[in-house]
Order: structure tokens, then C-alpha cells, then sequence
């Protein structure tokens, strides 16, 4: 009861596969219902399911149809095959298969039993595998590649005993340590499916689609059966599909397969002869053609309705510039035989367009899928197998609020509870450091029990009054002391111990050095739920809402379910396994995408066809795909086994190229750097650059759209700020340092005195001089202040006690960095002070004032302030003015030039009589406190009395010059005076300077 020769069709490239197909159907049904309902239709997946249901409902106008029964070979189960009773029987025997959570974590416990004894042993597990113990994360990873690995054993029929036939010497010796384990697992693996009463995925579905098979060869289907758009790489599916041609009213469908390829070349892809026929687009159907014992003289056209035939006609010179340039490497001299006016025939609606960066990549895509919607029923689809490109692509949708419908998801990880999830686990076990901290106290799911908009408040105060500058001890009691010390209200500290006692529990658990997953698992959605509850509504409905919420809940019920099977871990390793568990979910939205625009992965998009098709990521590794490597086996292993090369990805990327490069318009894209690197195009675009000497470039509208996109229409010069405030709002009152900052920055002073701006430090800011300079001058003042004429004997034990002190006090204690750093130096700086004071004091020197705020008129209506860090009387009775710098001193030209008066102007003071009445200055000096080798160097001002002077006059013509209110705050007015501020940016130098460099414009 079967065909005297098997029924193999196929549709041709550029006919629309889906769309020809139900023509087929729905003209074989007549117009009787219930001859449409009899077929059994076969695709490859799930998604090709829901396009031949769509491309039926086109093909029908719309009215209402009884659909045959589609099933998807490739994700089968019981229920997708639609047994009939003989094969169900046979289904009920066969096991489930294992919970892919739960077998990779399965796997990975493997992994992690035989590095260990491995490392112990000092050898290496597996290429790539890397030294020592392997994390969780990487053995999870790890899990992954090798569960490919067994389900391609299962997928090509290969017995897991095939290892012990591999001789290990004829490999290298990391490979044989390879095998040993693989050899391993052979034995242990089949022990641990047995005890969970499962098989692999892979070999469930090939027992699963023999039964179907078995069933038909015995009693073949009373209504006709169609097998469309596989190309039989699974040998499962080719035994199907054998089956399904020869049964009385079976057929098989093949996608674009190339009836007119010369002889020359259908010999070149035989993989019998050519190890590198698998990269051909004609490969894969090839060897199913050979499986299935038909020739292709055999395979035979699809009927065609008219709208296919216009289709295919439209395109067909350029399917067969396609074949041409496709050649396989054996055969392209014929390339010399297409005549030079028959390369730009072809042609038409082909173009190829290379962007400089991949985010302009996307923007020119989403451009072109943009113009798409202006045409009413234009379809348009973006084609590409870089993820990250479609997820570009759709954000620069989303500005003319357009939603794509992307077949590959989104990954759980990068959506608002996936973040949300990973945020959580990874500041908890970073000890909450300040940015871990605020990202996860500013994500929209935080709440902490209170209304969402309190928790941004709290996030923001954290931000703003407690948690700047270097970072604190680590952990939540860290924060907290932050918290207590910092100016916070009574309810703001309350809202911080609410959330504070809500994460403690995860701390304290990441922190013990062994856990049972199960129990991380379960604290960690705990704390998370807590975390999301708002003053309104319960964690979990916050946490799981929606499409990412439900496949979040799902995700985290798969990994508790499997916790068991892993051995207890360190805490601190959870994290990075949380990261790698949830990898493989992806949330599908299933509603509110654009009903015309898509993104499309190669596989999706061989069987669909819109009347825009764009062709993404068209380089190397990208499209084609990298083949890479297999941790578990070399390519001769695999070679040696049975395995296909993996190689043969790129005959398939080629074949679904192909495919989608048939469609009425089609514009190919790629970027020429990504991430700052540059790229190699594809093999694709080189050969046909090679064979037509160039493609079309492009639709130079779009261009220039993309040059416009994101660039004011014009853009006026922007000049310098000149804010010119009236006289009585300027500052009255400056301290000699803000003086200097008058000087060479006089808008800094401006948005500082005036404006009131004042600047945040930096989060978890490495240690600064200014860190070292506030404790250091605080420890000395405070000691110096307790000390009488006679100098102790503990002087330095003295000076390092106040230093401390003053640590602790200013909250610089919690800072580790500034203790590592900076605490040793001072220690140094102490005991140099001690030496230093005995000398002085045994040549007359005496302290005289330490640090002591000082203020005069020195002007009429303005005042001169300054803390002075030391003042000593000289033997000869005239001052030493002495400055400590913990940052470098100015130099002698910067003094010369007035550009550093601070020190000079101390010494006007001094002659104004503000430091104890004495009113001559023999020395002015600055001691750069650095703890080093020497922990002080002493830098002495030359000329004392000339640089007075020089600064009286200098600051009298500056308060002179900014009574007038004409005189603008300018920013930068001397560039090579200038030094880097806090208020540059709200100047906008960068926006200026490089046109006015090299001007000045100062008063």
C-alpha cells in the first residue's frame, strides 16, 4: 500500500513557501470542508504551524475554514503528532523526558564531581574547561554543550558506547582526558535518567516520530499526508519523511529545492566526495534525497497558482545569480560564462547597504521597516540570526511607537523581573556596594513594603547624603552606619531598616560557605517578593505580572524543583548560577505587536515570505554563523564517532540565505565595525561582489533619513556662558582658596557662590587627595590644639590616636579604601611631624596659630577669609605661614603668575595683623604631605614680600572689575590656567572650547 515511487515535490525559491502551499491545499480541497479537514500536514516547527494557519486564512479571503491537522516534526510530542490509537499505546510506554532544568543541573553535578577528582589528579577536564574546580555557573554552562552533545548521539543514532571505540592515543592528552570523562558519563548518565524514570528530549522525540512512522508503514492514513519544509537533517525525520512519500496519498514538499543546478555541481556537494559539500544550499536535501533513495530528476514541481508563478517569475533571474554566485568552490570557473550585460539584469529589487556601526544598522532598519507601514498592506520583515541586532532594532521602533513581533523573544534575564531577580542576588552578595545598592532600589519593582514612590525617595536620599564618595565596609550594618551618621530624617532612616531587615536574610545566607541550592532558591524568591510588595499590593502579583512576570514564576519553580539534584555550594557562587539557570528562558509576548512587521530568524523566515525582506548581520560569524568549537570533542572526534561536521551549519545558513534573499524587495545590510572592531562581510556578499563586481547600494532617501534622524534641523554656535548677576547677589565674602578659583574659573565660583551648586561626589569613589587632606589636617589640628609649650615625649603616638579620631569621626573609618590607602601615609606624616616639631622648637621656632579661620576687610565691602593650617614664630620674631598640601604644591612659575595667591594672600592677612597681632612675614612655605619617602617635603616660596604684594594688588583689581555688573562669571577665560571643574559640564565647555580655542576673553 504504498507509491511505486516516492511523491517528492518541492516549491520553488521565491514562490512564497507557506502561502504557495496553502494555495495547493485549499485547490486540492475543492471547496469541500471537510476534504481540507481529512489532510495531515507535517512542518518543522511550531512556528511554521502558525504561519501555514495564517497563510490558510489568506488563501481562503478570510472565511471562516476547518483547518487539516498540522503537526510540527521538529518540537513533537503526544499531543503535536496527533496519534492515532495504535501509536498512542505505543507513546504511553515511552518515557517523558527529563525537565531541562533539571537535566542540565543534573549534568552539571556530574561535571563538578569529575573536576574535582580530576584537579585533584592534576589533569584538565575537556578543551576550554579551564584549571582546578569548576564554579557552578561554568559547570551549568558546561552542562549545556554536553546535553547538545548527547542529544546529537540520540539525533544521528549513534550508541554512547561508540566512546570506549575512540583510541584515546591517537588524540592529544587533553582530549583523552576528555573521553575518560565522556566515558564516565556513558555509564553514569543512562544510571541517573533510569532513576528519574526519563530519557533525553532528543531521544523521546526520535522514539516518538519511528512510532508515528512504524504506524503508518503498517496502516497508512486514509486522507492524504504532507511533509513541507523539512529538509531531514534529524534521521528520524528523513525516516518519516520516507515513509510519508511513499504512502498512497503521501507527499513530501521541499523548500527551494534547485531543480536547475548543473550536473558539475550536483556532483561537487556530494558529501561522499567533498568533505566540504555541507556548505552548500543544496546540501542538506542532497543527502536526504540519498536517504530516501530518490533521484532528483524524480522531485517534481509543485503546482503553481498564478499569483506563486508571478511571484517566482519576478525573481527567478535573480534565484539564478544566487545559484551562480552559490557555486561550489569546484565549479566557479563557469562564473566566466555569465555574460557581463547579464549581471545587472537580475537584479532588480536587490540592494546591499554597509553602516558603520551596528546601532546604525539598526536605525537604517528600522527606518526602512518604518517606510513599510506607509504603503497600506505592505509586509516587512527583518531577517537575521544576531539576537542583539533584532532587540536594536525594536528599541529604535519603539520612538515611533511601533512593537515588533521578534520569533526569538526576548531573554528572561534582560526583562523588568529578570533584572529585577538578578539585581537582588548580585548586590546581596557584593555586600551591597553603593551602585549594586541604588540599581536595585531604583527599579521599578522595588518597594519594599512602602508606596513605590517612597523607595525612589529613599533610593535618592542614599544617593544624594549618604552613600557618595569611597565605598563603605561592606554589607547592610556598613550602610547602616552610613545611614545613622548621615542627615537623614527620623522617617527616611525608618524606611531604610525596613528594607535593611528585609534583605538581611539573603546577606546572611550568601554569606555561609555551604548551602543547599533549594534553600537559596527559596530565600531568594522570598526576599524578592518582600522586596516587591508595595503598600498597595501583595510582592508575588507585582513580581509575576504579565507575559515576563509568568515565565519568571515558571523559571523559578523549575530551578526549585531540580535543587536537589545539585550538591550544596558556597553562597557567594549562587549568583552567577541564578544567571546561567535562567539563560535559556525567553519571554514571547503573544499580544500588541504590529500585525505587518516582524523579525525573523533564517529558520522562520525559509518558509515565509514578506514583500520587504531585510537580511541583517550579514558578516562573518554572524550570517554565515561561527561553526565554533565543542568542548567535548575535537573535530576529528566527532568525525571518528559518526558526528555531522559542524560545519554543516553554514549549508543550512546558506540555504535559508537563499530563501530569503527571493522575496520582491530585499535589502542586505551589515555593519563594518561592532563594538569598535571591524568586520569581515559575509562569504555570501563576497562572492557575489566577486562574480557581479558590486551590488546596488541602497535607497539614498534612507541615507540621508538616517543622517537626519537624530540631528536638529539646525544647530546654532553655542558661545561661552557670561552670566553677569546683579552686583548685590555676588559674593561679598571669599576665602583665600576661592579667590583662586575667582581667578582662573571665575563660572565656578559663580555656580557655586551664586547659584548655590554645590557637587556630589562620585559613587564608590576611588580614594582621593581631598579624603586625605580632611582627616589629616582634622587629626593634627585636634592634637595640636591639646598640646601645651613643651612638646611629649609621645608625641607620634599622640598625633596617630587624634588622626584616627578624626577618621572615625568624619565616617572615613567605614571607608575600607581610604583606610588601605591613605591610613598608612598618615602614620608616616605623624611620626615626620614629631621629628620636625623637636627640630624647630630646639632652633626657636614656635607654633603660634593652628588652624585658625581668620577673616578681614581688606577692601571696602569685601572680606578675606582663611583657615590658616599653621603659623609659626621665627627666632627673629616674624611669621612662617605654613600651608599643607596633600595634593602637589603650585610651582614657581604658577606663583610668579599670581595663579596660585592662596599662600601669598594668608600672608596679607598676616600683615593686617590677624595672626596674633604680629604683622611682619619672613616665611611662607608649603609642606606637601604625601607619606612617602620623605612622608613631607618642604617647599619654601621664593620672594615672600614680592608675592604679597603681587597678590594684594591682584585681588584688588578682581573685586574692582567684578563691581562692575557688566562683568560676566566667564568660564575658562585663560584654558591654559584652567584646571578641570565640577561645573564644567553645566558650562558646556566641551561644546565651545574647541571653537574658541586658543581666544581669551577675560576682565
Amino acid at each position: 500500500m504504498s507509491h511505486a515511487a516516492p511523491a517528492v515535490y518541492t516549491i520553488p525559491t521565491g514562490a512564497g513557501f507557506l502561502d504557495t502551499l496553502a494555495a495547493g491545499l485549499l485547490r486540492e480541497a475543492g471547496g469541500d470542508p471537510l476534504a481540507l479537514a481529512a489532510m495531515t500536514v507535517l512542518v518543522p516547527n511550531r512556528r511554521a504551524v502558525r504561519g501555514l494557519r495564517e497563510a490558510l486564512l489568506r488563501a481562503g479571503g478570510g472565511r471562516p475554514l476547518v483547518l487539516p491537522a498540522m503537526r510540527p516534526v521538529g518540537d513533537v510530542d503526544e499531543d503535536a503528532l496527533g496519534f492515532d490509537a495504535a501509536v498512542a499505546d505505543t507513546a504511553l510506554d515511552i518515557a517523558p523526558a527529563v525537565e531541562p532544568t533539571r537535566r542540565v543541573i543534573l549534568l552539571s553535578r556530574l561535571i563538578e564531581r569529575w573536576r574535582a577528582r580530576d584537579a585533584a589528579a592534576g589533569a584538565g577536564l575537556g578543551a576550554g574547561a579551564g584549571a582546578g574546580a569548576v564554579a557552578p555557573a561554568q559547570a551549568v554552562d558546561l552542562a549545556r554543550d554536553l546535553a547538545g552533545l548527547i542529544d546529537a548521539l540520540h539525533t544521528e543514532g549513534i550508541d554512547a558506547d561508540a566512546f570506549r571505540h575512540l583510541v584515546p592515543e591517537a588524540y592529544a592528552s587533553h582530549w583523552q582526558v576528555t573521553l575518560r570523562f565522556l566515558d564516565l558519563v556513558t555509564d553514569l548518565w543512562p544510571a541517573l535518567l533510569a532513576a528519574e524514570g526519563a530519557l533525553d528530549p532528543a531521544a523521546r522525540r526520535d522514539r516518538l516520530v519511528r512510532a508515528l512512522a512504524d504506524a503508518w508503514r503498517a496502516a497508512p492514513p486514509e486522507g492524504p499526508v504532507i511533509a513541507a519544509g523539512s529538509t531531514g537533517t534529524v534521521p528520524a525525520t528523513a525516516e518519516l519523511l520516507g515513509v510519508v512519500a511513499r504512502l498512497p496519498r503521501g507527499r513530501v514538499v521541499l523548500p527551494g529545492f534547485d531543480t536547475a543546478m548543473d550536473r558539475d555541481s550536483w556532483d561537487a556537494i556530494d558529501p561522499q566526495r567533498h568533505p566540504a559539500a555541507a556548505l552548500h544550499p543544496q546540501a542538506a536535501m542532497r543527502q536526504l534525497l540519498d536517504r530516501l533513495g530518490v533521484d532528483r530528476a524524480e522531485v517534481r514541481p509543485w503546482p503553481l497558482d498564478p499569483a506563486a508563478e508571478a511571484r517566482a517569475g519576478a525573481v527567478a533571474g535573480r534565484v539564478e545569480m544566487l545559484r551562480e554566485a552559490l557555486r561550489p568552490a569546484e565549479t566557479v570557473a563557469a562564473w566566466r560564462r555569465v555574460a557581463p550585460g547579464d549581471r545587472a539584469d537580475p537584479l532588480p529589487g536587490l540592494s546591499r547597504v554597509d553602516l558603520p556601526t551596528l546601532r546604525a544598522e539598526a536605525a537604517y532598519i528600522a527606518l526602512a521597516l518604518r517606510e513599510a507601514l506607509e504603503t497600506p498592506g505592505k509586509t516587512a520583515a527583518l531577517v537575521t540570526p544576531d539576537r542583539r541586532l533584532g532587540r536594536m532594532v525594536a528599541a529604535e521602533l519603539r520612538r515611533w511607537s511601533v512593537a515588533i513581533d521578534d520569533s526569538a523573544g526576548e531573554p528572561l534575564g534582560a526583562t523588568v523581573p529578570g533584572v529585577f531577580l538578578r539585581l537582588l542576588v548580585d548586590a546581596a552578595a557584593g555586600g551591597f556596594r553603593p551602585v549594586a545598592l541604588l540599581s536595585l532600589l531604583k527599579h521599578p519593582l522595588a518597594a519594599g513594603g512602602l508606596a513605590p514612590a517612597r523607595c525612589r525617595a529613599l533610593a535618592r536620599a542614599l544617593d544624594a547624603r549618604v552613600l557618595r564618595g569611597p565605598r563603605p565596609v561592606a554589607g547592610l550594618a556598613g550602610v547602616t552606619r552610613l545611614v545613622e551618621r548621615g542627615e537623614l530624617d527620623d522617617r527616611t532612616r525608618a524606611d531604610w531598616a525596613r528594607v535593611a531587615e528585609i534583605l538581611a536574610p539573603l546577606e546572611a545566607l550568601l554569606a555561609r560557605g555551604s548551602v543547599a541550592l533549594a534553600e537559596l532558591v527559596a530565600t531568594h524568591v522570598r526576599v524578592a517578593e518582600a522586596l516587591a510588595a508595595s503598600d498597595a499590593e501583595p510582592g508575588a502579583e507585582r513580581l509575576y505580572a504579565g507575559e515576563a512576570g509568568h515565565v519568571a514564576a515558571d523559571a523559578l519553580a523549575r530551578i526549585g524543583a531540580a535543587a536537589d539534584a545539585l550538591e550544596p555550594l558556597a553562597g557567594d557562587r549562587y549568583p552567577a548560577l541564578f544567571t546561567a539557570l535562567i539563560a535559556d528562558a525567553t519571554v514571547r509576548p503573544r499580544f500588541g505587536r504590529h500585525p505587518r512587521l516582524s523579525v525573523w530568524g533564517p529558520i522562520e523566515a525559509r518558509l515565509q515570505q514578506a514583500d520587504l525582506m531585510i537580511l541583517g548581520g550579514l558578516n562573518e560569524g554572524s550570517w554565515p554563523p561561527d561553526p565554533g568549537h565543542d568542548p567535548w570533542m575535537s573535530r576529528p572526534m566527532r568525525h571518528d564517532l559518526g558526528l555531522p561536521a559542524l560545519d554543516r551549519r553554514v549549508g543550512q545558513s546558506a540555504h535559508d540565505f537563499v530563501e530569503a534573499a527571493a522575496a520582491p524587495e530585499v535589502v542586505l545590510t551589515r555593519a563594518e565595525k561592532v563594538d569598535g572592531a571591524p568586520t569581515v562581510p559575509s562569504r555570501w556578499l563576497v562572492r557575489l561582489d566577486a562574480m557581479l563586481g558590486g551590488l546596488p547600494t541602497g535607497d539614498a532617501r534612507r541615507r540621508a533619513w538616517l543622517d537626519a534622524l537624530d540631528r536638529p534641523a539646525a544647530v546654532a554656535p553655542l558661545d561661552p556662558p557670561r552670566p553677569t548677576p546683579p552686583v548685590a547677589a555676588r559674593p561679598p565674602t571669599l576665602s583665600v582658596t576661592q579667590v583662586e578659583t575667582w581667578m582662573r574659573d571665575p563660572y565656578a565660583l559663580y555656580a557655586r557662590k551664586v547659584l548655590d551648586l554645590a557637587p556630589l561626589d562620585a559613587l564608590e569613589a576611588d580614594p582621593q587627595a581631598s579624603d586625605r587632606g580632611v582627616f589629616m589636617h582634622a587629626g593634627l589640628e585636634a592634637y595640636f590644639a591639646g598640646v601645651g609649650p613643651d612638646w611629649p615625649d609621645d608625641a607620634a603616638e599622640g598625633l596617630i590616636a587624634a588622626g584616627w579620631r578624626a577618621l572615625d569621626a568624619q565616617g572615613l573609618a567605614d571607608r575600607p579604601a581610604v583606610v588601605q590607602f591613605w591610613w598608612p601615609r598618615y602614620c608616616q606624616v605623624a611620626r615626620w611631624i614629631d621629628a620636625e616639631e623637636r627640630r624647630r622648637r630646639a632652633t626657636g621656632h614656635a607654633p603660634l596659630v593652628i588652624e585658625r579661620m581668620v577673616a578681614r576687610e581688606v577692601l571696602p565691602g569685601f572680606t578675606l577669609k582663611a583657615k590658616a593650617d599653621r603659623v609659626d614664630r621665627l627666632a627673629d620674631g616674624r611669621l612662617a605661614i605654613i600651608d599643607y598640601k596633600t595634593g602637589m604644591p603650585p610651582t614657581d612659575p604658577q606663583l610668579a603668575a599670581g595663579f596660585a595667591p592662596q599662600l601669598p594672600l594668608e600672608g596679607w592677612l598676616a600683615q593686617l595683623g590677624a595672626f596674633g597681632g604680629v604683622d611682619e612675614v619672613g616665611e611662607l612655605a608649603f609642606w606637601h604631605v604625601r607619606g612617602g619617602d620623605p612622608a613631607v617635603a618642604v617647599k619654601t616660596v621664593k620672594k615672600p614680600d614680592e608675592r604679597i604684594a603681587q597678590a594684594r594688588e591682584g585681588l584688588a583689581q578682581l573685586v574692582a572689575a567684578f563691581r562692575d555688573p557688566a562683568t560676566p562669571y566667564l568660564s575658562q577665560p585663560r584654558p591654559d590656567r584652567a584646571r578641570g571643574h565640577d561645573y564644567d559640564h553645566l558650562a558646556r565647555v566641551k561644546e565651545w572650547q574647541d571653537r574658541l580655542d586658543g581666544q581669551e576673553d577675560a576682565p
